[in-house]
């Protein structure tokens, strides 16, 4: 962990819990990395940019998904810290982690128009996981972010 003074600043992030008909979360491998790790989409939030908007923008980005509605959204900003062998390196070097905006949003679509293999593809692969999983299969820096939206979302899961 970096000492406060040499903290390189978070990255404003938007991230979405897509959920389809059957309360399954989206999940995807990043294309750049060769860990078995999954992640749900997420992508920063622009100079002036509302983080709804932005979550909209980066759900279409990443996957061509656009029929979609907003059932709920985290209360709050969460944030990671990025480890020692990324700090520094992704982002060009600009941020130590991401600080988040969470929405949940239902899928109204069908599988069929998922699609990520967009201009510029960032997921290998994807597929629906059991909510309560999501600790499980995500990158170990990011499963404190991941254990609190489930808690808060869970609720989700009964309707």
């Amino acid at each position: 962990m970096k000492s406060n003074e040499n903290r390189l600043p978070y990255r404003p992030c938007a991230g979405i819990m897509l959920l389809n008909s059957q309360n399954k979360v989206f999940v995807a491998k990043r294309i750049d990395t060769t860990v078995e790790a999954w992640q749900m989409p997420q992508g920063g939030i622009d100079k002036d940019e509302d983080p709804k908007l932005a979550a909209f923008r980066e759900l279409e980005e990443e996957t061509g998904i656009t029929d979609v509605t907003i059932l709920d959204e985290y209360d709050g900003w969460l944030s990671y810290d990025l480890p020692d062998t990324l700090y520094g390196k992704v982002w060009k070097g600009r941020y130590g982690g991401q600080t988040m905006r969470w929405f949940v949003m239902r899928f109204h679509g069908k599988d069929e128009d998922i699609n990520i293999e967009t201009k510029h593809p960032e997921f290998s692969t994807w597929r629906w996981a059991d909510m309560h999983e999501l600790e499980d299969i995500i990158i170990p820096f990011k499963k404190d972010v991941y254990r609190r939206l489930v808690q808060e979302f869970s609720y989700l899961l009964e309707q």
